[in-house]
């Protein structure tokens, strides 16, 4: 191997968002991260936030339609078929 080339690998901290610190060997001193797995909902088995309901019921919601009211278009097809 060439001298003088190679990175210098060191001790490196990883400080996680939640607050978790990791010791390793890197070429950085220090690395942040956003998520590890200690705060990871797929290592820990438990959802950070739950989900309430899909796409069509925010949209009823928002719009106020519930199910069994029936649309404009659906009262003027019955009028139409009475006459």
């Amino acid at each position: 191997m060439k001298s003088e080339i190679h990175p210098e690998i060191r001790e490196t901290i990883i400080r996680c968002a939640c607050g978790a610190e990791f010791t390793t060997k890197s070429t950085e001193e220090e690395l942040r991260v956003e998520i590890c797995s200690n705060c990871h909902p797929f290592y820990t088995g438990r959802q950070q936030r739950a989900r309430t309901g899909g796409s069509i019921e925010k949209f009823r919601e928002k719009y106020g339609y519930m199910e069994g009211e029936e649309s404009d278009s659906d009262e003027d097809d019955d009028k139409s078929a009475d006459e």
